[in-house]
């Protein structure tokens, strides 16, 4: 018997029962009457299996009662069994449906705006490719690589909700196979780009990383994500997902580097997903990509950190001030208040 809030779906076998128990008949004798198993029997009684028209006939031979009256017997209870267990889906589903920030999944018009419950769960249904919701939860993307700066159990959801749509946006770019070591060698290339507008790198962004094998999607920051960006394998290309949060393009860039490294160190597909040592090396990598170590070392070595100097430095490595700026301020060279001025603040739709 299964139960939901308003139906109660009860399996011919409790008839069957019934029956046995007013003749007095064991179940060992019904089955050698029926010519089945004892074990078929159980599982009968107890709405395991279905009945079949050909045992819906023996019931009648043996208990006289009519074949179609057992086969309509059945019909109700499938009919019922799942509209209990649709009801019993949604249910859960409602309750798991709140912890995923369907309010700004819906401003970014990822899925229809509702305030029906019933139809939130089903349009996130949809949006993740699953008849319920509780088979997104027991994935929670373990294998994903991703910089964020907290971890929540709101963090989770969102980012679930934010990599599906970049594995979706990601669909629509056409990738060459996997090349890591084009990837590798096209770093200095990548680099010189922090220099220019969105409008000019994006474009060229993402044309450059398709030949590498990997999607480049930009999305909007999610509020409660702590997210900057995330890498994951989907099928035969590397999807990066990236977000501008806090429009500093320092961020953006380090996101970036932070993301190839993943990819290049093997970070990503990992099933626990990525360590505290893999976010280290990764951070690390980043940093030192954007502005060589020895060089940045011996520029910090003159202790002259003015507006000239700061500009001066970043075209000798060929990089946006602003991420030189990030840099003094991290590493405590500088205050955070000064010179964000020279910091380049992106909006990439």
């Amino acid at each position: 018997m299964i139960r939901s809030h308003s139906t109660i779906a009860t399996p011919p076998g409790a008839t069957i029962k019934e029956q046995l128990v007013d003749r007095g008949m064991s179940q060992k004798e019904f089955a050698e009457r029926m010519d089945l198993s004892e074990k078929h029997i159980s599982k009968l009684v107890n709405g395991e299996v279905q009945l079949t028209s050909d045992v819906a006939v023996r019931l009648e031979m043996v208990l006289g009662i009519p074949a179609q009256f057992w086969c309509k017997l059945e019909s109700i209870y499938r009919e019922k069994l799942v509209k209990a267990n649709a009801e019993n889906e949604m249910d859960a589903d409602i309750e798991l449906m709140k912890k995923f920030p369907y309010k700004e999944m819906a401003s970014q018009n990822w899925i229809a705006k509702t305030t029906n419950v019933n139809e939130k769960v089903i349009n996130l249904r949809k949006f993740f490719e699953v008849v319920k919701l509780t088979l997104v939860q027991n994935s929670l993307h373990p294998s994903i690589a991703c910089r964020r700066v907290s971890e929540t159990e709101k963090a989770d959801y969102a980012l679930i909700a934010w990599a599906q749509k970049a594995k979706l946006d990601a669909r629509n770019i056409e990738t060459s196979a996997i090349n890591l070591k084009k990837l590798s060698s096209s770093l200095s290339e990548i680099r010189s780009m922090t220099r220019l507008d969105p409008e000019e790198f994006c474009p060229r962004l993402v044309s450059l990383l398709a030949n590498c094998g990997v999607a480049l999607v930009f999305l909007p920051h999610i509020g409660g994500s702590f997210l900057h960006g995330a890498t994951f394998y989907d099928k035969n290309k590397i999807v990066v997902g990236l977000t501008v949060r806090g429009k500093d393009a320092d961020k953006f860039w380090f996101s970036l580097f932070h993301e190839i490294a993943h990819i290049l160190y093997g970070h990503i597909a990992q099933a626990d997903g990525t360590s505290e040592e893999d976010e280290v090396t990764a951070n690390i990598f980043a940093r030192d990509t954007l502005i060589p170590f020895d060089k940045f070392q011996y520029y910090t070595s003159q202790c002259n950190f003015n507006r000239e100097s700061i500009l001066d430095f970043a075209r000798s490595v060929n990089v946006d001030p602003g991420i030189v700026v990030g840099r003094l301020q991290k590493d405590n060279f500088i205050e955070y208040s000064w010179y964000n001025d020279l910091k380049t603040k992106y909006q990439i739709l």
